[in-house]
């Protein structure tokens, strides 16, 4: 990966001459869901950028990620999707966005059991049926903002909470009529259903489906050039995804994803990575996502999912790491 070779040039040098507090780094990412970093992530080029072995965690969901960083068991959580996110900040927890780590939406959705024979202009079958859904994850504001749309009433529904794998083994074995998920889970749901919405029709009504990079705020107070060369790193992986979409780069993530490179090409081609500049505009951190952020507290507020939500976002989202990571 020259991108990555070239950037990475001077870069631990670099930080061996600064004083980060930070001794040790611990990261959380997910299985079944392939994207560029992990290439990185397997070259050990983040090792060799920030001076220092970097541990992986994997998680199964977002909200498992908050708990994490609110031990101090990991300091930075890669795709950490919005709604935990909002969750975890609107409960107080002191967590920043660093930046976006992918945006996609045919990835993210609810499958219905084929035998149910229940399409968008049925969904409204759909009341008093029994749904998996990965409470507090992006699935779920997914799941909150299409029952809405198609005038189901929640209280008619039985909702269980399930990550994505357990929700599409549920679907399989008719235990639940409909499941929400994502990643690896969700291809394995429409095996045995279908979606209601594309992905293009989600965005319509407004649903976006992004995940972020997050810390702790602390953590990025105190070690903000170590998160700018994290950042970096993963930005030009992205890049060189982007670029050349290289056989032995998609062979790096679908070993690094646990999955095969025929069902890692599959998912990533629905993925898009913005750049640093386009993270950083007005359509990403330069202030839709914290608009975005608050309207995500909001529903779920008024769902009854948490108690309430911050008067704004503005201050969960730090940009600083990013824009030096964009001069590196």
């Amino acid at each position: 990966m020259k991108t990555l070779t070239k950037l990475m040039t001077g870069a631990a040098v670099l930080f061996a001459a600064q004083s980060a507090s930070a001794q040790e780094l611990t990261v959380g990412y997910f299985l079944e869901w392939p994207m560029p970093f992990l290439a990185a992530k397997a070259d050990g080029t983040y090792d060799e950028a920030l001076g220092m072995e970097v541990n992986w965690v994997a998680f199964e969901t977002g909200t498992a990620m908050s708990a994490a960083m609110a031990s101090g068991d990991v300091q930075i959580s890669v795709s950490q999707g919005v709604p935990p996110f909002v969750v975890a900040a609107s409960a107080g927890q002191p967590l920043q966005v660093v930046d976006v780590a992918v945006s996609y939406s045919e990835n993210d959705n609810c499958v219905v059991a084929t035998e149910l024979e229940i399409d968008k202009e049925s969904a409204a079958e759909l009341a008093g049926k029994k749904v998996a859904v990965p409470i507090g994850t992006a699935a779920h504001y997914g799941f909150l903002k299409q029952m809405d749309h198609f005038g189901v009433p929640l209280e008619s529904l039985t909702v269980v909470d399930m990550a994505p794998t357990d929700g599409a083994a549920a679907l399989a074995q008719g235990s639940v009529d409909f499941a929400c998920g994502y990643g690896g889970g969700l291809s394995r749901m429409k095996e045995h259903g279908n979606v209601l919405l594309t992905g293009a029709e989600k965005e319509e009504l407004g649903i976006l489906v992004f995940d972020v990079t997050s810390a702790p705020a602390d953590f990025v107070t105190e070690n903000e050039a170590l998160v700018a060369d994290f950042l970096a790193v993963t930005a030009a992986a992205n890049a060189e995804w982007v670029a050349n979409k290289s056989p032995e780069m998609l062979e790096k993530i679908a070993s690094e994803s646990g999955m095969s490179v025929e069902a890692t090409e599959a998912s990533i081609s629905t993925f898009t990575f913005p750049t640093i500049e386009e993270q950083l505009s007005e359509t990403w951190l330069g202030g839709n996502a914290q608009t975005f952020m608050k309207g995500v507290a909001d529903v779920f507020v008024e769902a009854g999912s948490i108690g309430s939500a911050l008067d704004s976002y503005e201050a969960s989202v730090n940009t600083g790491p990013l824009s030096a990571a964009m001069s590196q």
